[in-house]
């Protein structure tokens, strides 16, 4: 797919970006070739292959779901201006 002059103007006209006169170009040939790669990447037979959350299949490392740290609620809410029931009251601002 081809992207004209016209057709940047308007990609950036819609995503209000201020683009030089003298780049249309670029950016109409740097597009156009995004978008023949997405073309030929979607003719792509992909049955039957797995989807992967890396492209280097790696694991993440796990760590032990422990507490470490203390329970300093009490000592938080009692700074508070007003509590009820262990939750900080606000004022309304939303009618």
């Amino acid at each position: 797919m081809s992207l004209t002059a016209d057709d940047v103007n308007k990609i950036a006209h819609l995503a209000r970006l201020g683009i030089d006169k003298q780049d249309i170009d670029s950016y109409a040939k740097d597009l156009s070739g995004m978008l023949d790669l997405m073309t030929r990447m979607s003719a792509l037979d992909t049955n039957g292959i797995e989807p992967m959350a890396h492209p280097l299949d790696q694991v993440q490392r796990l760590r032990v779901d422990t507490v470490t740290e203390t329970n300093q609620r009490e000592h938080f809410q009692a700074q508070a201006p007003q509590v009820a029931d262990g939750l900080y009251l606000v004022p309304k601002v939303i009618e």
